[in-house]
């Protein structure tokens, strides 16, 4: 699979991100808001395995898109609203 910061399941997954009760089912651990969703969740909606959920998660961490939070043994994952609006912002003034 090709590491590119942008394809469509990850645009998909900030989407989803951006209203997680809306697009996710409630967790035994963690508020869907303020904690986020977990890879296995993101990959029952993608319908991939976890593994596959994971990369494309680890990759919109990595270039500062989603934030993590660990809960016991869990990572979590939201958006990070003001880098993804430093981003916005970037390609309007024609980056």
């Amino acid at each position: 699979m090709l590491k590119l910061p942008v394809s469509g399941q990850r645009l998909e997954i900030l989407e989803w991100l951006r209203d997680p009760v809306a697009h996710f089912p409630p967790q035994r651990r963690g508020d869907l808001v303020e904690d986020g969703v977990t890879p296995a969740t993101v990959a029952a909606k993608l319908g991939v395995s976890r593994g596959v959920a994971r990369t494309h998660l680890d990759v919109l961490t990595g270039i500062g898109l989603l934030r993590t939070k660990k809960i016991r043994r869990r990572t979590f994952y939201h958006r990070d609203e003001y880098r993804i609006a430093e981003v916005v912002r970037f390609f309007e003034a024609g980056w």
